[in-house]
Parts: C-alpha cells; structure tokens; sequence
C-alpha cells in the first residue's frame, strides 16, 4: 500500500489549464466582388456587406465540423453572415452572440468617382487607410477597435478558463486584431489556415 505521504501528488496544474480559443471566419456572403466600384459605391457595397447572411449551398469544412463537436462553447458576432454560419455548424447548439466581436468598419478614402476598383482592392485600401492614417469617417477609430480587440480576448479567455476549447464564428480583420490581442495576454498561435472563408487560427496560452 502506497505511503499516503510520499505517493506523487496529482497534477492540478493540468486540470486547470485553459481550453483553446479558435477563431474562426463566416463563410462567404451572398454578395458578388465581382464588379467595380467608385469609393461611393463601395461605402454603399459595404453597408450591404454588414447586413446580409452567406451564400446558400456552402459545406463548412469536415475540420472545422470536428472543432465544433469538441468545443465547449460556441460564440459569434452579430452581424448576420456570422450568425447563419455559426447556426449551420452548430446543429442546434446554443450560439452565444456578441456585438463585441463585430468587424471592424472600412470606410475608403475619399478618391474621385472615376477611380473604380473590385471591392477586395478597396477592402484593402480602406484598411491601410484607417489603420495607419486613422481614416475612420466618424466611426470606430483604430485605437478603439484594439480597446474592443482586447476586451473581446479577456471574454474569450474567462469561456477557456473553464477548461474547454472555445470557438468564435467571426471576421477575418477583426479576428485578427483579438489575436493580436490573445498574444498580448499570453496566448500564442498554435494552428494557422490563414483568413479565407471558413478559416481557422487556434490559440492556446503559453
């Protein structure tokens, strides 16, 4: 009979340790990039961008379907093409949303009219535009947005805490911006497939 005074002690570090935080990105929208737009034109693309869902007839990935089943919670933005593809991967699961993981606004620079671009290079632009210049239009500024990054990472790691993986169906920017934030807190990036649609980036604390 082992000595209950010399018997190696469990590991409650382990039992405590964190779930990881998988930040994930909607599917694609039911919006053509498939045209060219003038700065107006592509303020106007946008605000459409926000309020509509994806395109019908899309599979999420068989990993991300495998992430979902592990995941002992479930979170998304508000926006509506985060929360169509949160509720086709949760398969009736509870989705917990949240405005604090919204995307972050893409106001482009004021360019005249005949300067027409596809809404990935404007995408692109509006972004430089606001992250280095503070192009914001009376929006959320930058400084604001990384305020919001971090507050989103602090729910993201309370979930964790619990010990269970976390998954967020979200954006692409904006999800880079709360693991910027994630790293900043301790978490480093353990698993990358990058930010194209339905794309995964694992987290997992140092």
């Amino acid at each position: 009979m082992a000595n209950p005074l010399t018997a190696e002690a469990p590991d409650r570090s382990a039992a405590r340790r964190p779930g990881a935080i998988v930040l994930a990105r909607h599917g694609e929208p039911a919006l053509s990039r498939r045209v060219r737009l003038s700065a107006q034109q592509y303020r106007d693309f946008w605000a459409s961008y926000e309020v509509l869902g994806i395109a019908p007839g899309q599979t999420p990935p068989a990993t991300l379907k495998r992430i979902v089943e592990k995941a002992g919670a479930l979170l998304a933005s508000t926006r509506l093409r985060s929360v169509e593809s949160a509720s086709i991967l949760a398969a009736g699961r509870k989705v917990a949303q949240h405005d604090l993981l919204v995307e972050a606004p893409l106001p482009p620079p004021a360019w005249p009219a005949w300067i027409k671009l596809s809404p990935m290079t404007w995408g692109f632009l509006a972004r430089v535009w606001w992250w280095f210049f503070d192009h914001h239009e009376g929006q959320e500024t930058r400084a604001a947005a990384e305020a919001r990054a971090d507050e989103a990472a602090a729910l993201l790691i309370e979930y964790a805490e619990k010990g269970e993986d976390v998954l967020v169906l979200a954006h692409g920017f904006f999800n880079f911006m709360i693991g910027r934030a994630l790293r900043r807190r301790g978490w480093r990036l353990a698993a990358s497939e990058g930010y194209k649609y339905w794309s995964t980036r694992r987290f997992e604390r140092l």
